[in-house]
């Protein structure tokens, strides 16, 4: 009899051989004939770079290609960060346009020199993408006033390069690399007019991004607000290419942007706020809106929810809280399980946050911040609401959870939020209820966390946690039955009466990739009951 160990080996050693014909056939003459087939089309269209000022990191001080050392800038004793920053070309976009246009040019021939042929390290996919809009975007400095001879050998790269991404674009397994090659491929297309095939692919390319990654409400399948921006970013850089090259642009393309544009509205536009569900931290959305300004986009929407999400807010007041089921497997690289949780701002302050996300997919950090103790929920055990297990790049979800019901009230005097999962059903044979209401004249939240068991045959310990901004002081009471926390110059009161309330330490991941210590509200309790509801109030001083 077969074992799932023996699958596992059997299934792990196929791989293996398919990645060793694959990089065998990627290193052969075939392959080199193949993607050198390009054709002697001129660069017509020739892109603004600051179109891309809404995904470009530039810096305040602006460099001159003469800053670099250009016979040992390809050295290979460089960090794979540094590598890869240095090969997908970004940084031209922080060159003074003053550089000289022969130095510069001398570096894109000497990058085509050493890398004339298919290398794995500097033809991973998103480095070739990236590299190809950078140096189509840079033209100023990349091409003009060049001689016949280094313009062909640059056409002739660019299009090898975009023949590459032609081939591979459907192996990347993350959704954001896909996006980018999609949109080098369109940008190739566009830049050289007679070449229709680019376009053509990178169009259906686009169409199968859409059809497969984003839902009906045009918010993404992973519910990951980051990707969503990202999303929003691409397809309105690829619509002002379409735009600025006089060609007709596609109808799709504008209704994608209007169905994501609203969800931008819903989940930053409407609060200005960063709320930290599922793989969100702390934005620069502000210079993002200053970009779709810039450009004329406008966007609204006037629900209170959407994605698995729901805002509820008032002029003093923001009540956000994740309703959604966990997504598919295939897009929970960066899902957190965090269902029914929820964040409370007042007066453009956060009262109770999430910790946040640690997105550094090689850190042990990242696996902490994914796990349920780093939410404002309920945790049964110290387990997750959700099971991860290791995916190609990143902690997937192994089992998922489902919200079971749900339901929202939101008039001047009375707001609630109720939802219920069965995350903990199969281990604990336990459902997971929650109800938070808000009483706006009185500036009151109450909260009722209730666990549902049919054959309660042992004990579980739970936990409920309510974190805090590191900024945010916390005291407790002398009669141990409160807690008052100060944000600013607002006094609030956090109590519960049956339950022991304590204040605990804690890692704050609001800011990508670091953290600080904050502190956190819990009640903790034995469950040995076929219903057991936990009450909690926090009102304001």
């Amino acid at each position: 009899m077969i074992n799932k160990n023996s699958l596992g080996i059997l299934g792990q050693f196929y791989l293996n051989i398919k990645k060793s014909f694959k990089t065998i056939y990627q290193n052969s003459n075939f392959y080199e004939k193949k993607i050198s087939k390009t054709f002697e089309n001129n660069f017509e269209y020739k892109p603004s770079p600051h179109l891309l000022s809404s995904i470009i990191n530039y810096q305040n001080k602006k460099y001159k290609i003469e800053d670099f050392t250009i016979e040992s800038i390809w050295q290979n004793n460089l960090s794979s960060k540094d590598y890869e920053k240095l090969n997908n070309f970004f940084w031209f976009f922080s060159l003074d346009l003053k550089s000289s246009k022969k130095a510069t040019q001398a570096v894109v021939k000497n990058w085509i020199s050493n890398n004339s042929k298919y290398q794995k390290k500097s033809w991973e996919f998103d480095l070739t993408a990236k590299r190809i809009i950078s140096w189509l975007s840079n033209h100023q400095l990349t091409y003009e006033e060049s001689d016949q001879k280094y313009r062909s050998s640059f056409d002739h790269m660019v299009q090898k390069q975009t023949n590459h991404l032609l081939n591979e674009i459907k192996n990347p397994k993350q959704v954001e690399n896909k996006m980018i090659g999609c949109a080098a491929i369109i940008l190739s297309g566009l830049a050289y007019k007679n070449e229709k095939t680019y376009l053509e692919n990178g169009l259906n390319l686009l169409k199968n991004i859409i059809k497969s990654s984003i839902d009906n409400q045009g918010f993404p399948k992973s519910r990951n607000i980051r990707q969503l921006i990202f999303y929003l970013k691409y397809f309105i850089i690829i619509r002002e290419w379409f735009k600025e090259s006089q060609n007709l642009i596609p109808e799709y393309v504008d209704e994608t942007i209007y169905y994501l544009g609203s969800s931008y509205a819903f989940t930053w536009q409407n609060i200005k706020q960063d709320i930290f569900f599922n793989g969100n931290f702390l934005s620069e959305n502000k210079e993002f809106d200053q970009y779709l300004k810039r450009f004329g986009y406008t966007f609204k929407n006037e629900t209170n929810e959407l994605g698995g999400y729901t805002i509820l807010k008032n002029k003093k007041i923001i009540l956000a809280a994740d309703i959604g089921s966990s997504p598919n497997k295939i897009f929970s690289n960066d899902y957190q399980a965090g269902a029914l949780s929820f964040e409370i701002f007042s007066n453009g302050k956060k009262l109770i946050s999430n910790a946040g996300y640690y997105s550094d997919k090689n850190s042990k950090l990242n696996k902490l911040s994914k796990s349920t103790a780093l939410h404002n929920a309920l945790i049964i055990e110290d387990y997750s609401s959700c099971n991860f297990k290791k995916g190609q790049t990143n902690l997937v979800i192994d089992k998922g959870l489902k919200v079971l019901k749900k339901n929202i009230v939101f008039e001047n005097d009375y707001w609630k939020i109720s939802g219920a999962h069965d995350g903990y059903l199969i281990k604990f044979g336990a459902s997971y209820e929650r109800e938070v209401e808000f009483f706006p004249e009185q500036m009151k939240f109450i909260g009722y966390d209730k666990l549902f068991r049919k054959v309660p045959t042992k004990e579980i310990k739970f936990d409920i946690r309510f974190h805090l901004e590191p900024d945010t002081k916390v005291m407790k009471t002398q009669d141990n039955k409160s807690i008052l926390i100060e944000i600013d110059e607002e006094g609030w009161k956090f109590s519960c009466d049956n339950f022991d309330i304590n204040i605990d330490n804690g890692l704050y991941f609001g800011n990508k990739n670091s953290y600080k210590e904050n502190q956190n509200i819990f009640i903790s309790g034995m469950n040995n009951k076929k219903e057991q509801v936990i009450k909690w109030e926090i009102s304001k001083l």
